[in-house]
């Protein structure tokens, strides 16, 4: 299996002459180039443990046959170099990685590998197309959101991904009692977060203790470095 640079948002909107639309996304598109041991990590372990795009779009596209089995679903959206994924034990659970720099996929196989982590698989798409598209209602038991890109700048505010249409989306999709981790070192996007979900109907929850499975991943690292305050916070459906 060859490294994708992911796709579009698969099924966006077209305009009169046919072109793609131009849409607001969350996350800026970065380099595919591998490092040499990059490439060696995927190609061992992408056959295994990445999901093909072009699978997830088709209608019959079914979880339990990537997975091997009927799980609760677990999804990280914008995992990164995979140090949660890796971090992180639910044998029980079917876990998916959504990363959209693919680089930041082959370092996490590395990880899995490392880890013994089988239950985890990794996906290159725009991740509220997935929930909206490929997630049933009622079928995610967690979801986390791990230092996403706050968009400092207030011309950029709507490209984050916490926005009130995204939180009825999650509450939409998790089960009952299912919980949203999320984690920032931006404290203004933390009042963001705050503001947009605190009133979700559905969801209960706010600012928590630092989840202690967490691993201090790079991004927090670099935000403490920076002596930014960390933000640990938990929703819980329900």
């Amino acid at each position: 299996m060859t490294q994708r640079v992911a796709p579009a948002r698969p099924g966006g909107s077209l305009t009169e002459d046919g072109r793609q639309m131009r849409e607001i996304v969350s996350y800026a598109r970065r380099g595919a180039r591998f490092s040499d041991r990059q490439q060696r990590i995927w190609d061992e372990y992408a056959p295994q443990w990445v999901i093909d795009p072009a699978a997830v779009e088709a209608d019959d596209f079914d979880w339990s046959s990537v997975f091997g089995r009927d799980a609760p679903l677990i999804l990280e959206i914008g995992s990164g170099v995979g140090e949660t994924l890796g971090a992180v034990e639910r044998p029980d659970a079917n876990i998916l990685g959504v990363e959209v720099w693919v680089p930041g996929v082959a370092d996490t196989l590395g990880r899995l590998a490392a880890a013994g982590r089988t239950n985890v698989r990794m996906l290159s798409i725009d991740a509220v197309w997935l929930l909206r598209e490929r997630i049933a209602p009622g079928a995610l038991q967690e979801l986390w959101l791990m230092f996403p890109d706050p968009w400092h700048k207030a011309r950029h505010h709507k490209r984050r991904i916490v926005q009130p249409g995204f939180a009825e989306l999650v509450t939409d999709r998790l089960v009952d009692g299912g919980i949203w981790r999320l984690a920032t070192d931006w404290l203004p996007y933390a009042e963001h977060m705050q503001d947009v979900i605190d009133p979700a109907p559905g969801l209960r929850g706010g600012v928590v203790d630092r989840w202690p499975e967490r691993p201090l991943t790079k991004f927090e690292r670099r935000g403490i470095a920076k002596e930014r305050q960390i933000t640990d916070l938990a929703y819980l459906k329900g």
